[in-house]
């Protein structure tokens, strides 16, 4: 029997007053007169595509447009988001209350004609499908990171974007930082000379690589968990499913780990500062046989050829408790922070360092002879360097004023696609336990056709 405290989906959604899952209904438009001068024909008409966690965290910074729609396949997320909106988000997180619930994101697209953009964040396996099947509806698209669960994905979205008038905007909030774009403008004007080798890290770790627990627990009520599985196998459920990016992600059927996850932020200043493009020569180490799951260490390499003026280089990851730049290169940290940092992103070139954080922030300078690191706006060989890069008012704000006819985002998918195909080359040469060689125009592993499926990756079609 159900305890009776308990809200159900569909006492949920009657006490919406929406008559069913995916109803049809008109948008909230309130009146001009409701709002004053900040009429919602003012506001941008946004609608969720997923209500978990991280929507929660980021909904703070778009809750003052106008949310039309929601969507979710577990109630109980819907209900918790609404619940967080109402009691801690002021009057706008109130008006949110009258959005329209949704448990099919195609049901919503269609019938939310007054939609402009959507927000995604529904985790890495749906992420390029939510993201495609919004820019062909047209709309403006935000998604959180990972951007795209195979080679294949990441290509299709990247184009798809490239050829579109519609905002898209990935959420490596460290980007929109003032020290990420200076970091950029540091090292594209030579202040460390040609950077040859770049070495990216964080020291969280996983378990060793499991195989996937066949035992299911009870499926919540509320929660289709096919349509959670959407594009991927349904798995048996278990309830640590639910445990946010660092729970599914760590199996390879729903996520790729860390390379995936933190990557999209260590990657991207690199791709962006290097202008790296694809690589010639992908490899990977691990300490354990892979199973189902991620492992508990990794360390990727990609090998560039030389561009332009740029320099051939090699870029690297790491993960795991020990992760961080080899020792002959950590050791010129020592002085400024007495260890390792547990994150980070050191470039090695001809005249000197830099050093960020593993999301491309607090860009810190050091040329050869220096004993420590000074920071990219405060070291004299940095400051006379040109600022060439737009700033930002923040990360969710500089998307939504793009939407409105600001000026085009500085992280859309047209880069941000780039930098997932490079960590999805990484894991296909992780899933197959040996080095590739990669041809990007053709997206094959040279000489490997084994790879192709891991390229490609085909998905269930039942909720696309």
């Amino acid at each position: 029997m159900q305890h009776p405290s308990k809200t159900t989906r569909r006492t949920f959604l009657r006490h919406l007053g929406v008559a069913g899952a995916g109803a049809l209904a008109a948008p909230c438009v309130l009146s001009g007169r409701a709002w004053g001068a900040d009429a919602p024909s003012k506001k941008l008409n946004i609608a969720m595509l997923a209500t978990g966690d991280r929507s929660r965290q980021i909904l703070p910074s778009f809750v003052h447009e106008n949310i039309v729609a929601v969507c979710d396949v577990n109630a109980k997320q819907v209900e918790m988001t609404l619940k967080m909106a109402t009691e801690k988000l002021g009057e706008a997180g109130a008006a949110m209350a009258k959005a329209k619930v949704y448990d099919d994101y195609r049901k919503l697209l269609d019938a939310e004609k007054s939609v402009e953009a959507v927000v995604i964040a529904a985790g890495q396996r749906w992420h390029a499908y939510l993201s495609m099947a919004a820019l062909k509806a047209g709309k403006h698209v935000f998604c959180e990171k990972p951007l795209a669960h195979s080679v294949l994905q990441a290509r299709e979205i990247r184009d798809l974007a490239r050829g579109s008038k519609l905002m898209t905007q990935i959420g490596t909030q460290g980007g929109a930082s003032e020290t990420f774009r200076r970091s950029m403008e540091v090292m594209q004007a030579g202040v460390l000379g040609p950077i040859t080798e770049v070495h990216c890290w964080i020291n969280r770790t996983f378990p060793p690589s499991a195989a996937i627990d066949t035992n299911a627990d009870p499926i919540p009520e509320g929660l289709n968990w096919d349509f959670w599985c959407g594009p991927r196998a349904v798995l048996p459920f278990k309830n640590h499913y639910l445990g946010g990016c660092l729970a599914w992600g760590r199996w390879l059927e729903f996520g790729d780990g860390h390379l995936a996850d933190m990557g999209a932020h260590g990657l991207n200043l690199p791709w962006r500062a290097l202008k790296l493009g694809a690589a010639q020569k992908v490899s990977v180490e691990i300490n354990e046989p892979l199973k189902d799951s991620y492992p508990s260490a990794t360390k990727f390499r990609w090998d560039f050829p030389a561009r332009g003026d740029m320099a051939a280089c090699t870029l690297y990851w790491h993960d795991g408790p020990k992760a961080g730049p080899p020792e002959e290169l950590a050791k010129e940290l020592l002085p400024t922070y007495k260890k390792v940092p547990g994150d980070g992103c050191l470039f090695a070139g001809e005249k000197g360092m830099l050093l960020s954080g593993a999301w491309g922030e607090n860009g810190v300078v050091k040329l050869k002879g220096e004993e420590k690191f000074r920071g990219v706006n405060d070291h004299e060989a940095c400051k006379p360097v040109e600022r060439t890069l737009p700033r930002t008012h923040g990360h969710m704000q500089e998307w939504i004023e793009a939407c409105k006819g600001g000026a085009p985002t500085f992280q859309g998918f047209g880069t941000a696609g780039d930098v997932a195909e490079l960590a999805m080359v990484g894991m296909v040469s992780l899933r197959l336990g040996k080095p590739i060689e990669w041809e990007s125009e053709s997206l094959k592993a040279k000489g490997l056709p084994e790879a192709d499926p891991l390229i490609r990756r085909e998905p269930r079609k039942k909720w696309l």
